[in-house]
């Protein structure tokens, strides 16, 4: 509600309350017929906003719940109740006063973001720093960001940067940028002040599309009229039946005026709204923006998903997930060159290779003479070695490819990943496969959905059917449509709506036709396309698909509060009402008791405010996290070299095998045991008491001691081979302990992670 309207409601209430003691108090002094003139025309403000209201709702085709009040209103002040119609009017005037605190408690969370952004930024000119107007803001103008700031347009680092991308992602810990990483406005500078290459105006940035959601949600009409007026369309017959059969039987029209004033529909002009906006703000605390009461009662009702894949289901940025490597090449150097050279290409995946690099902690050289193909490869000299990295095509163009990679040839691109070739000195050297990966929430995501109640759950994709097959398969969504375009997945909704309430999810423009038509359209907004966001219905500014769980649990939950407070509402009108039609409860008396009633509905509909399932308990600090995800960092090289080994066993020449061995057993002896030691005797007793339950570590517990046995197999294994190397049998079997080894160590990794994940710090 507009700060207007809040001041006209404080206005009515003052009136209406100032009139009614001054005519206590005048009637107190025998001055009757004064004080009812007073109330009446202390009412008088009162019925005005009131059929104004009236008018308004049936302009918009809307109606019926403001008819009972003004009623009852007339009816008192024809009757020469005025006290009666005072009465009404303070009741109708607390309500509305009741409805704007609630509201304006319940939508702190959505002004939060609004009250962030800042009015002006620091900009260079001439060599001086000069504070101006954000607006001001041009591309390609040199801005300060100083520690505490918000960044004030999207931009290019022109210094290293700590940034609290909280606001927009929901990260809790501060993420490092390298110099000429692309940053989002919205987030705050935790670190040094560093300088910024203005990249977008301020009112084309991320925040400024973020705000302007906030604002239409925040604009959007009270979402009372969708489940009030269902009700509504019993329930004001009703009370005009029994007004007017207490009038027929008894032939005394009170009993008819005091019928209608208790069943003045306050609990469904005030506890419906705020009961549904009380569920916007709590879902705008978790950072999930409802736009309308409507989609979050559909949401309430929802039964079916159909989630777009890239964006969504994934993460929708390629990643390095494996490395194939020619014998007697290390993975880590094929990595070093490839990404060394793709240091000068813009491809998104050179972009990913260059970012692995970079948290493998490799040192990259510069590049020189290179030569790119747009889409096919690059080709230069890094450290005196002339270097091929592309596709297969590209790659062979120039040198002949090895039996080894040949044999691979047929495996590549069964899962979704895709490969880049790299040669140095004319020969293959190793072979990155990267993919889309699997959003780490996306498998707990889709369990909390179906035990929330959703039926079934959709994977659209442009995929190939095979490639859909194997991601939906390892996802556990029910049905997956490959080869999907932008009409398909239009036409797809249009099928979906006919079985029921369907939701769909997506990021992508593409993805914009689909999400408008769809019964509610959830964008991925803290990283997907402006015209996603701009055509949903819901918006999850963090970026975590779980957060969708969430909301469809919260619109339950608020829909089920909102339901109960009508409904105790309604009864105990109902109640009142039957009392009211057998005389026993007069008009003034009955109006008293119906703004009882209305506070108690009100006060149902605010436990909207909080969701049972907000975590209370403890979680894992940010330090923690931090520590834990370092930890496991610091070990991927040594998993690497297991996968590496394990793959490449039976071409090492037995001597050389013997030493991978030795050194493969010195850091799982120095390095993974100790780690997993520590984890079972100190990380997970904290863990289990955040779970709850009776041993809830259990299982992985267990998985410790299968690692530990694989490694002292492995060990023994190493220590019975001679210096020539294994015979025929030894080998398989040191093959199998080494492909065990390697399956449950990253099966391990990846549980342990999403079990770090659900219980780190959250916004």
């Amino acid at each position: 509600m507009s700060l207007q309207g809040r001041w006209l409601n404080f206005f009515l209430l003052a009136v209406a309350s100032l009139t009614l003691v001054l005519g206590l108090l005048l009637a107190a002094s025998g001055q009757k017929v004064l004080a009812g003139y007073l109330w009446l025309l202390g009412a008088m403000p009162v019925m005005v906003a009131l059929l104004a209201g009236m008018i308004r709702a049936l302009a918009r085709g809307e109606g019926g719940l403001d008819l009972l009040a003004a009623l009852a209103m007339g009816g008192a002040a024809v009757l020469g109740e005025s006290l009666t119609t005072e009465v009404i009017a303070l009741m109708l005037a607390s309500g509305r006063v009741l409805e704007n605190f609630a509201e304006g408690r319940a939508q702190r969370e959505m002004t939060a973001l609004l009250q962030r952004v800042p009015a002006s930024a620091y900009r260079y000119e001439s060599g001086q720093l000069v504070q101006v107007p954000l607006e001001a803001v041009r591309r390609g103008d040199r801005l300060a960001v100083r520690g505490g700031e918000v960044l004030p347009v999207d931009g290019t680092l022109l210094g290293g940067a700590e940034l609290d991308e909280s606001p927009l992602t929901g990260e809790s810990l501060p993420v490092h940028h390298e110099v000429g990483q692309r940053v989002r406005s919205g987030s705050i500078n935790a670190g040094a002040a560093f300088d910024l290459l203005a990249t977008t105006t301020a009112s084309a940035s991320t925040l400024a599309g973020i705000v302007r959601l906030v604002q239409s949600a925040q604009g959007s009409r009270a979402p009372a009229a969708r489940l009030a007026d269902r009700y509504a369309l019993l329930f004001v017959p009703l009370a005009l039946g029994m007004a007017g059969l207490a009038w027929l039987l008894s032939g005394q029209v009170l009993r008819a005026l005091a019928v209608l004033v208790v069943a003045t529909p306050c609990p469904l002009l005030l506890a419906v709204p705020v009961a549904i906006v009380s569920g916007m703000s709590c879902c705008a605390r978790r950072g999930i923006l409802i736009k309308s009461g409507g989609a979050l009662e559909n949401l309430a009702r929802a039964q079916i998903i159909y989630f777009d894949k890239t964006g969504t289901l994934t993460g929708g940025r390629a990643r390095l997930v494996s490395t194939e490597v020619a014998p007697n090449t290390l993975a880590s150097r094929v990595l070093q060159l490839a990404a060394s050279l793709d240091q000068a290409s813009n491809h998104v995946m050179a972009e990913a290779i260059v970012l692995a690099a970079r948290e493998s902690g490799l040192s990259l050289s510069l590049p020189g003479k290179l030569e790119e193909r747009p889409g096919a490869g690059i080709s230069g000299r890094v450290e005196g070695q002339q270097v091929l990295v592309g596709t297969y095509d590209y790659v062979a163009e120039h040198i002949t490819m090895p039996d080894w990679a040949m044999r691979l040839l047929p495996r590549l691109g069964q899962d979704g990943s895709s490969a880049v070739f790299v040669a140095a000195e004319g020969a293959l050297i190793g072979v990155l496969l990267l993919a889309d990966e699997i959003r780490l929430e996306t498998p707990r995501a889709l369990r909390q959905l179906h035990a929330a109640g959703i039926q079934r759950t959709v994977m659209l994709t442009g995929d190939r059917a095979d490639v859909a097959e194997a991601i939906g398969s390892v996802l556990g969504v029910q049905e997956v449509l490959a080869g999907q375009t932008p009409a398909g997945k239009l036409a797809a909704m249009a099928a979906a709506k006919t079985e029921g309430v369907t939701v769909m999810v997506g990021d992508g423009v593409n993805d914009a036709p689909a999400l408008a038509s769809a019964d509610v359209g959830v964008a991925m907004g803290a990283r997907g396309a402006a015209a996603a966001a701009e055509a949903a219905d819901v918006v999850l500014l963090v970026d975590r698909l779980d957060r969708l769980a969430e909301a469809i649990s919260i619109a339950r939950h608020t829909r089920r509060i909102a339901i109960q407070s009508v409904m105790l509402g309604m009864g105990l009108s109902l109640l009142a009402m039957l009392v009211a039609a057998l005389g026993w409860l007069p008009p003034l008396t009955g109006a008293i008791l119906q703004e009882l009633i209305d506070l108690l509905a009100i006060l149902n509909a605010l436990r909207a405010l909080r969701w049972p399932g907000m975590r209370h308990g403890p979680v894992l600090s940010a330090a923690a996290m931090l520590t834990l995800k370092e930890q496991h960092k610091a070990l991927m090289p040594l998993l690497d070299a297991l996968s590496q080994l394990a793959d490449h066993v039976s071409l090492l020449p037995g001597p050389d095998l013997v030493k991978a061995l030795q050194r493969l057993n010195e850091s799982l002896t120095n390095q993974l045991l100790p780690h997993e030691r520590q984890d079972d005797q100190e990380l997970y007793p904290g863990l289990a008491s955040m779970l709850g339950g009776d041993d809830p570590m259990a299982a992985m517990s267990r998985m410790h001691r299968e690692i530990f046995q694989q490694a002292r197999r492995l060990s023994q294994l190493s220590a019975a081979l001679g210096t020539e190397g294994p015979d025929t049998a030894d080998l398989i079997e040191i093959r199998r302990c080494l492909y065990s080894l390697d399956a449950i160590l990253k099966l391990h990794f990846a549980q342990e992670e999403e079990i770090y994940h659900a219980l780190g710090e959250v916004i």
